[in-house]
């Protein structure tokens, strides 16, 4: 059996075979951009990491896939010419992006792996093979002073290509980040130019220049180490939902409408409160106890005067919303939908001006044991169009987050691979947990 274990073990081996860097094809000059009070909070948060999974033939040119990628990376950040750039301080000491011509650029890697097959990565629940190989495992945003702000390793399978992403989660949110990568794949299949060019200008959503004194912990890693031994063991697991079963979860919180005339609860709405509901069923919760809602919400459209889907930067608000698992776990599904959209609601541009006031008399660096009690988390959008980053050879057969930013109660929403209305549902929970969760039959939506 332990031999088995070894030959496993040896199969699954990545071996990296060199590192080059990217940048844009044509000189810029020297670019500087201030960060602003939407981004700043994220120095502290580990880089975003992102992963997508392409098949191939076993024979497959992985050498002129890496060529077509580079070369569409190096056209595209022309456009995106902060991803290649480094953070940096003004002389009053406010973070800011910078680029020049003579900085290094992007990070490429490239592995092989010729005894993973993208059939063990689709199966994958958890992220420990995902960790070698997506770059930056457990790297502090604040690194991006001295280490490239995106980093990507392509690495060769049995029969496709791992793309795993590290992109400084200081510089950019969500939206931002799929937007350069549909630019990027749009670049790869023969545009000339980039349909969508981000817009720049973060001053225009938040102009205040707040002073941040922030260093690195003298060794960040060994101090999550210590936390990690003394921490329950953490499981990470996708359930996919189908277009049905979303369906049958938006109708159920929608069965008993509000007399309050309030709108009809969406399928966001909907899907969160049914998490939300069944975690908490899970976790055992006693109905005294109290539990928090959280979620990333895109603020672009929210802000006095709305910025563009285009805005590059990070232009999310963690809303929080709190109630008694009782209430929650006793009432029906309208109740937590309930709860839901009215925080998300209020969260308008008087909310959002007067956080900002707020953080900025007092800057606070999260992390994530303040995402609140019994906490569930939701970031990333089933709108986000995920499985249309196509760089020439198919989409994606998965795509999923790595393992940093990671905590118990932490929930990502993508788009489902059989598109329409399905989604997939990435959650971290305690062990115990989430063995619940799997055979809890109102969670899982049998249709």
């Amino acid at each position: 059996m332990a031999c088995q274990i070894e030959k496993k073990e040896e199969t699954m081996k990545v071996k990296f075979t060199g590192k080059t860097r990217v940048k844009p094809n044509k000189k810029l000059g020297r670019r500087e951009c201030q960060l602003v009070t939407f981004d700043l909070p994220y120095l502290a948060f580990y880089y975003n990491q992102k992963f997508l999974l392409y098949k191939g033939s076993s024979d497959h040119d992985f050498e002129g896939m890496v060529g077509k990628l580079k070369d569409g990376l190096a056209l595209v950040l022309e456009d995106f010419h902060q991803m290649a750039g480094k953070l940096g301080k003004d002389e009053d000491g406010v973070f800011r992006v910078e680029y020049d011509d003579d900085m290094e650029g992007v990070e490429v890697v490239e592995a092989i792996a010729n005894g993973i097959s993208v059939d063990d990565l689709t199966t994958e629940q958890g992220t420990t093979t995902l960790k070698d190989l997506i770059p930056y495992n457990g790297i502090l945003n604040l690194e991006g002073l001295h280490r490239p702000l995106l980093s990507v390793q392509l690495t060769k399978l049995k029969d496709g290509l791992a793309m795993g992403c590290a992109f400084n989660h200081a510089i950019l949110d969500g939206t931002s980040t799929w937007h350069f990568m549909n630019s990027w794949a749009q670049i790869c299949n023969g545009s000339s130019s980039v349909s969508v060019p981000p817009f720049f200008e973060r001053t225009k959503a938040r102009n205040t220049r707040v002073k941040l004194d922030l260093s690195l912990p003298p060794d960040p890693l060994s101090a999550c180490n210590e936390d990690a031994k003394s921490a329950p063991q953490l499981i990470e697991k996708v359930f996919k939902f189908s277009e049905a079963a979303i369906d049958k979860i938006k109708s159920k919180a929608n069965a008993n409408p509000p007399s309050d005339g309030s709108k009809p609860f969406s399928t966001f709405q909907s899907l969160a409160a049914h998490i939300w509901r069944q975690v908490c069923h899970a976790r055992e919760l006693k109905p005294e106890h109290y539990t928090v809602f959280t979620v990333f919400a895109d603020c672009r459209k929210r802000v006095d005067p709305p910025m563009p889907d285009s805005y590059f930067g990070n232009l999310i608000q963690a809303i929080f919303t709190a109630t008694a698992v009782g209430l929650l776990t006793m009432n029906p599904p309208d109740f937590g939908a309930s709860v839901i959209q009215k925080a998300i609601e209020a969260h308008n541009a008087k909310a959002i001006d007067e956080r900002n006031k707020e953080w900025e008399s007092a800057p606070k660096i999260f992390q994530f044991k303040d995402a609140g009690v019994n906490c569930v988390a939701v970031g990333s959008s089933p709108r986000f169009q995920v499985y249309e980053v196509d760089f020439g050879w198919g989409k994606p057969e998965s795509v999923r987050s790595g393992s940093n930013n990671r905590f118990d109660g932490m929930v990502y929403l993508y788009q489902g691979k059989s598109g329409g209305r399905s989604i997939d549902v990435e959650i971290t929970l305690e062990a115990g947990a989430m063995e619940r969760l799997e055979k809890d039959k109102e969670f899982l939506v049998e249709v």
